[in-house]
C-alpha cells in the first residue's frame, strides 16, 4: 500500500469565499464521494492557507494508478469547472490511531 498527499486546486483563488449555490452543491457531492471511499481516504478537508484555501486529501491505495482512477471519478474533476489535483507520493506514513481529531 502507498500513501499520497493530494491538493485539490479550485478554479479561482477566491473560490471558497465566492462559490455559487451550484458550486456549493458540487462541493457537497465532492465530500460525499470522498466519504464513500472509506479507509482509502485517510483524511480530507479544506486548508486555510493565507495564499488561498485549497483541499487536502491523504489517501492510502495500492498504487498511483488506483489513486488516479479514484480522483478522476471525483465530481469536481468531472464537472468541467476547472478543478485539478496535485499528487505527491509520501515517502513514509505512520498511522497513530483511527480516532478523528478536530
Amino acid at each position: 500500500m502507498a500513501f499520497f498527499h493530494c491538493r485539490l486546486i479550485a478554479p479561482r483563488p477566491d473560490f471558497a469565499r465566492t462559490m455559487s449555490e451550484a458550486e456549493r452543491a458540487l462541493m457537497g457531492r465532492h465530500a460525499d464521494y470522498l466519504r464513500s471511499l472509506g479507509p482509502k481516504a485517510v483524511v480530507f478537508g479544506p486548508v486555510l492557507d493565507p495564499a488561498g484555501p485549497w483541499g487536502l486529501g491523504v489517501f492510502e491505495v495500492e498504487d498511483e494508478a488506483e489513486l488516479r482512477r479514484l480522483l478522476d471519478a471525483d465530481p469536481t474533476i468531472g464537472s468541467g469547472a476547472g478543478f485539478r489535483y496535485e499528487i505527491l507520493p509520501m515517502m513514509a506514513a505512520v498511522r497513530v490511531d483511527a480516532a478523528v481529531h478536530n
